[in-house]
């Protein structure tokens, strides 16, 4: 099965709001305005949908080093989210397209720092289960500029909960996730991550 484009989830935003489709998003300035404001939606919701964190857009163990000009690391732009691993007492946050220490109150660092990072995709390097999740999620803001109707809507945003769900439930399976992935349970049963189960 073809996975479905990104002219396709514009096409099916117009579609739920009986406007025609386009044959080309690829020049937003010749596109008439519904489909226009599609594109932007679009975009602007897959980034929404991604800064959620999902098994498809996380990477581990990324190692990032500081610059020998300054000590500040700075993050790609596609890097929505950063959190550090490790035994370290270090309290860092992402600001703007920098990496910041909250505990010693600086960007400047003196040592690489191993982080996870969840990254915003294009979309066609999305998954099947998430562009269908973002296009009905885009259709309901679409709708409810445009349009304005609270009976499209609830008809939207039944399709976009069933897709949601096909999507937790594809990134879980994905993931392999157990209950034990999660420290409050580590804590409660007395595990640690050096302990075997068996």
């Amino acid at each position: 099965m073809a996975l479905s484009t990104q002219l396709q989830a514009v096409n099916t935003m117009l579609g739920y709001i009986g406007e025609a489709p386009v044959n080309s998003i690829s020049n937003t300035a010749e596109l008439p305005v519904s489909a226009a404001n599609a594109v932007s939606i679009l975009d602007e919701t897959s980034k929404e949908v991604q800064s959620n964190g999902w098994h498809f857009n996380t990477e581990r163990e990324v190692t990032l080093s500081p610059s020998a000009a300054d000590g500040t690391i700075t993050l790609a732009a596609d890097i929505l989210q950063v959190d550090h691993e490790g035994t370290e007492d270090i309290d860092l946050v992402q600001r703007g397209t920098s990496l910041y220490d909250r505990k010693e109150k600086t960007d400047t660092f003196t040592k690489d720092i191993k982080v996870t990072v969840v990254k915003e995709l294009p979309w066609d390097s999305l998954p099947e289960q998430a562009r269908r999740y973002i296009t009905l999620r885009a259709t309901r803001y679409l709708q409810s500029r445009i349009v304005g109707s609270r009976e499209l809507e609830a008809l939207i945003l039944r399709d976009e909960f069933a897709a949601k769900a096909n999507l937790e439930t594809s990134d879980n399976r994905n993931a392999d996730r157990t209950i034990f992935d999660n420290y409050d349970t580590y804590t409660r049963v007395g595990i640690n991550r050096t302990t075997s189960l068996f």
